[in-house]
């Protein structure tokens, strides 16, 4: 399933360095855009995370910069920066609503554009509560990629602070819903006691709030 860690962890490494990740502390103002269907590129599972409190912003995902603070009207939220764009700084739908008018998109959707709004790049203990118990939760069977980049930075945070899941998909449609365990010096796979890689269905629930609407969805 997997190739070796050491080519795994230089094409990793390499593609994060050719994308020049943000420095910790980086800051300005953006036209901030609302996004309401949930992904991951580094699969980060939306059945362990608070999916309405998600940054889809240009750059890749780095291993330390994940949590963003954005403010507009003396309101802010903390984001986590799990998924990248082609150049727009789109937020869930519900923080957007949140930041722009006030209230959440399930209580009084409003539509439109970008808002200029205010952000920050924070220590990623700031997203303690939107997380899974303060750890980034990844698919163990197709997050490899991004822990063996992160591992290559043994003091970044996600290295200290990932836990992977026999869960197959972001949206968390199959797998076991089972902590896996990574030990390197034995494989480069990860250990999961019903098998990595299962295809069972699953029930765990990921919602998106529909753009214009407010209502809820099942992801898909």
């Amino acid at each position: 399933m997997f190739s070796k860690f050491t080519t795994i962890l230089a094409a990793a490494s390499a593609a994060l360095v050719s994308a020049g990740p943000l420095p910790r502390g980086d800051s300005g103002s953006a036209s901030i855009t609302p996004h309401d269907q949930y992904s991951s590129s580094i699969g980060v599972l939306g059945c362990k995370i608070n999916t309405n409190r998600v940054a889809y912003w240009p750059g890749s995902v780095d291993c330390n910069n994940i949590c963003v603070k954005v403010s507009h009207e003396g309101r802010s939220v903390y984001l986590l920066k799990i998924d990248s764009s082609g150049g727009a700084h789109d937020i869930s739908y519900d923080a957007w609503n949140y930041l722009g008018f006030g209230e959440s998109a399930t209580k009084d959707p409003q539509q439109g554009g970008g808002i200029a709004m205010d952000y920050e790049y924070v220590h990623a203990s700031k997203c303690k509560d939107i997380l899974d118990n303060g750890k980034l939760p990844l698919a163990a069977a197709n997050s490899m990629n991004y822990v063996a980049s992160c591992l290559s930075e043994p003091k970044s945070w996600v290295a200290q602070n990932y836990v992977l899941y026999n869960i197959n998909d972001p949206v968390c449609k199959h797998g076991v819903n089972e902590k896996c365990h990574l030990n390197l010096a034995v494989s480069n796979q990860p250990e999961c006691p019903s098998g990595l890689g299962s295809v069972k269905d699953l029930n765990l629930k990921v919602e998106n709030i529909l753009y214009g609407s407010g209502k809820k969805v099942a992801a898909q």
